[in-house]
């Protein structure tokens, strides 16, 4: 196997620092976690943490939720993949999707529509492409969440209405287009499952951190590779503007003694040797 070029590994580095950049300044937790600030008060939302009544949280135990209306059944599951110990789907074109003999286990959502007498499968998510937000129609975050998962031309956005008391499976769902659909849940898994003062986040200061601090790696890393592999410096001379970071702790430390020096002795400085004589 041929070796990477310098110009691919540039662009990996820079890709995976951007990938851990990114994770860091969420903070959401995963794919069934939300952390949410409204009115000074932090939301936070764990759709898979087990509950007392729910071991699995939101997911299905039985491992996927089953809805059939008219002829189309869609099967998904929250948080993960389906799983099919029994009832497992039976339709054509589902090579997207685990194929024929394990139709539906390798996605998180599956629909399946009778056209011409046939059962057509279409993978309408995966729960590597999900988002979570909240039901915006009040803006009330006790409300509950939108649990959405999409595939290459579909999706499936599952409305989880927070309810303390039970859990009300989804009977019927929406479709708009060709492969878009809507159902709805009430599960106690939608619920907040903490509410603090949004001033213990991290805010807007630990955000600015994060960033200022993605950037300055991303321009050592990419400015070092750019050095060592297109100037030929092969040594720590490849770190851009060493001398610069050298001496930053004794410039930071100069900073510090500086400011912590006495009042009075700065006043002194500044008069020179020579003092007033009171006669």
């Amino acid at each position: 196997m041929p070796a990477p070029r310098p110009q691919q590994q540039l662009l990996a580095a820079a890709w995976s620092l951007g990938l851990l950049c990114l994770a860091a300044a969420e903070g959401g937790g995963g794919s069934c976690e939300l952390s949410v600030e409204r009115g000074g008060a932090l939301y936070n939302f764990s759709l898979a943490a087990p509950t007392p009544a729910h071991r699995h949280g939101v997911l299905s135990e039985d491992g996927f939720y089953k809805v059939a209306m008219n002829d189309s059944v869609i099967w998904f599951q929250l948080c993960d993949q389906m799983i099919f110990n029994f009832d497992p789907p039976v339709c054509l074109h589902c090579e997207d999707c685990g194929g024929p003999l394990r139709c539906g286990t390798q996605c998180s959502a599956l629909a399946s529509n009778n056209i011409g007498g046939y059962d057509v499968c279409t993978t309408i998510g995966r729960a590597s492409g999900s988002h979570i937000s909240l039901i915006a129609d009040d803006g009330n975050p006790q409300k509950g969440v939108i649990f959405k998962m999409f595939s290459s031309k579909c999706s499936i956005s599952v409305f989880i209405f927070c309810d303390s008391a039970v859990a009300q499976l989804p009977d019927k769902f929406t479709q708009s287009g060709s492969c878009d659909y809507v159902t709805i849940l009430r599960h106690p898994s939608g619920c907040a499952r903490s509410v603090s003062d949004a001033g213990n986040g991290w805010g807007w200061l630990g955000t600015s951190f994060i960033t200022i601090l993605c950037l300055l790696g991303g321009y050592i890393l990419i400015g070092a590779i750019y050095r060592y592999y297109f100037l030929g410096i092969h040594s720590v001379e490849a770190i851009p503007n060493l001398e610069f970071w050298i001496s930053l702790p004794q410039r930071i430390k100069s900073m510090f003694v500086r400011s912590r020096r006495n009042p009075r002795s700065q006043s002194r400085d500044t008069r020179g040797p020579y003092t007033t004589v009171n006669h």
